[in-house]
């Protein structure tokens, strides 16, 4: 009796190495309808898309795009330039370095969705398909055309994961689930960029201040829109459009430029943002931006105390009081107890000193204390601080801060007979009272940009990011831990505390309510923690950018009423489970979320 044995079949891996599209399109007719696509929706924009005005923007008009036609036509236009590069159309190759069938998947998207959208919304509002014109129906089709086309664009299929019989019927589901996971994450994946032509000094600064121009012009654009459903339009196209700059390389190789000329940058920058309330008729949105920056400097103050020495702080929001209480007692103000009215520049360097002092006070004995007890503590202080001068109203206790009613009646600043409160006129340009604070409070902002690079920079800069990184390793070489992060504490409190004495001019008055752990409107330590966490711990333009956001989107949100937390909530929790690293990460903490990354020859002092 013989047994016959065989070898165990070896599993089959199906679509390993598989090169096709998602879609059973011939690729070439593919790439023909996505870029055909894209030029048809270019044209649609020019036609009318609703008969009556009634919908905000007034698409009516024949042959002039107006209000979401706009953006569509933005999103029109990228599909086709990515469409035309695919083909490699000479002098449009530089728009692609990292390969264009993902940016132009991305594009195709993008236009698709911001048309869709408006669509709906016009058919929601006005009460049905009825009220679409011709113009409406091309779009529909000519975008869904274009994500069909670019869809059929063929790409590297991941190797699919080894099914196991003994797995049960919700673990081959979630099996499943991350397989089409990985096969849409390819499909939109972008190439390796290819090296970058060697430019002149010259041309490289002028890309700069391009891509700093375009910048504003999108800031500006996205703070001024006058309806909710343009605003909800502009994040469709501005999110799309930028995802689909860095499928196609654009985003890396303007990084490696602004990273070649980082003074270059900065000061481009600053002169970008001194603009903009230049471009402005009015100061409705100045008012807007100067609480963005303050919000954003605080939230760049907190960013050395948690993105580089690694500390977590709940209560940061109170160093802001401290700064602002601090300005508004010596300010002059009818209700401050104190007839003091001392010069801006000593009151900031008073303010700042103040809140250094009770940096130092509340970290010299409690940072010894490492992670969710650190934080716990943090915590307790900042609701201690916003209870004291609650309670200083004279009645339970020392009349200080008059209590819930605040210090009120602050008076202008007057620097060098330049008043703030009044409107100034320069080269035929008329600035108003905001946006001579939005001047005051960028300076501001520019201090501390220097402060927190130069400090990175530094020895006790590379001491905080080895404190972070591992702080048992980091005592063990030497490093003395405690003063270390007491001095991060301290010059955090301080940039806190600087801030806060500006924002105490610009707000009149100063209340414990606007200094609470969690509130609506920023800035509160929960908003400024997400700040940091949202634009990157660690680098420069990280927290500006997230404070911007979480500035500027709940303001735009209002429409959505008691929805509007819960919205803003979702949005952050699918960022942090998509792009934990923050929308402009630190390089070494991208790493850490991405493994398959490409790890750069080097890094720089703190990882970027």
């Amino acid at each position: 009796m013989t047994t016959q044995t065989t070898a165990p079949e070896t599993p089959r891996k199906v679509n390993a190495g598989k090169h096709a599209g998602l879609i059973g399109i011939p690729p070439q007719l593919g790439r023909a309808l996505a870029t055909g696509g894209g030029v048809l929706t270019v044209v649609s924009t020019f036609l009318a898309w609703t008969w009556t005005a009634d919908f905000p923007g007034d698409l009516t008009v024949y042959g002039y795009p107006g209000g979401l036609q706009v953006l569509v036509l933005i999103g029109g236009a990228l599909t086709t330039l990515f469409g035309l590069a695919s083909y490699g159309v000479k002098g449009l190759r530089w728009l692609t370095p990292a390969g264009a069938d993902g940016a132009l998947k991305v594009a195709a998207l993008g236009a698709f969705a911001t048309a869709w959208y408006t669509i709906i919304a016009i058919s929601a509002q006005l009460g049905g398909l009825v009220n679409l014109e011709p113009g409406a129906y091309i779009v529909a089709l000519a975008t869904l055309a274009a994500v069909l086309g670019s869809l059929a664009l063929p790409f590297q299929w991941p190797d699919p994961e080894q099914a196991d019989p003994e797995d049960t019927g919700w673990e081959q589901f979630r099996q499943k689930l991350r397989g089409i996971r990985s096969v849409i994450k390819g499909s939109l994946a972008g190439g390796t960029s290819t090296p970058a032509r060697t430019l002149p000094g010259y041309a490289e600064i002028l890309i700069i201040v391009a891509t700093l121009a375009l910048g504003l012009i999108v800031f500006t654009y996205g703070i001024g829109t006058e309806y909710d459903e343009l605003f909800v339009g502009f994040l469709i196209t501005a999110g799309f459009g930028f995802a689909a700059a860095a499928k196609a390389g654009l985003v890396g190789r303007i990084s490696a430029l602004t990273g070649k000329h980082r003074n270059v940058t900065m000061i481009g920058a600053f002169v970008a943002a001194a603009a903009f309330p230049f471009t402005q008729s009015d100061d409705q949105y100045a008012t807007i931006g100067v609480y963005i920056l303050i919000f954003a400097t605080v939230a760049l103050g907190l960013n050395i105390v948690v993105g580089l020495a690694g500390l977590l702080d709940l209560g940061y929001v109170a160093f802001l009081g401290v700064g602002a209480y601090t300005a508004a007692m010596v300010s002059g103000s009818p209700s401050s107890p104190f007839d003091i009215h001392l010069p801006f520049w000593l009151s900031a360097i008073l303010g700042a000193a103040v809140a250094m002092i009770f940096g130092v006070i509340i970290g010299a004995p409690t940072l010894r204390l490492r992670g969710d007890y650190l934080a716990i503590v943090t915590l307790g202080f900042g609701e201690i601080f916003r209870i004291t001068v609650l309670n200083m109203d004279g009645t339970s206790g020392p009349d200080i801060t008059n209590g819930s009613n605040g210090i009120s009646s602050i008076p202008n600043l007057n620097i060098l007979g330049f008043d703030f409160g009044e409107e100034h006129t320069f080269g035929g340009f008329t600035i108003a009272r905001f946006a001579n604070y939005f001047l005051l409070m960028l300076l501001i902002t520019l201090v501390v940009v220097i402060v927190f690079r130069r400090s990175s920079d530094s020895r006790i800069g590379r001491a905080w990011i080895a404190i972070r990184e591992d702080e048992t390793a980091a005592l063990a070489m030497g490093i003395n831990g405690f003063r270390v992060k007491l001095i991060a504490f301290a010059l955090g409190a301080a940039l806190a505390g600087l801030a806060g004495t500006v924002q105490a001019h610009v707000t009149y008055t100063v209340t414990p309510e606007q200094y609470q752990f969690a509130h609506v409107v920023p800035p509160n330590s929960a908003f400024l923690l997400a700040a940091v966490v949202l634009g990157g711990m660690g680098t420069i333009s990280g927290p500006l950018v997230g404070a911007a956001l979480l500035y500027l989107i709940p303001a735009k949100l209002q429409f959505l009423g008691d929805y509007q937390l819960f919205a803003f909530g979702l949005a952050l929790v699918l960022l942090m489970r998509f792009r934990p690293e923050g929308l402009i990460p630190n390089r070494r903490r991208q790493l850490e979320f991405h493994e398959e990354t490409e790890a750069p020859t080097v890094l720089g002092k703190a990882g970027a």
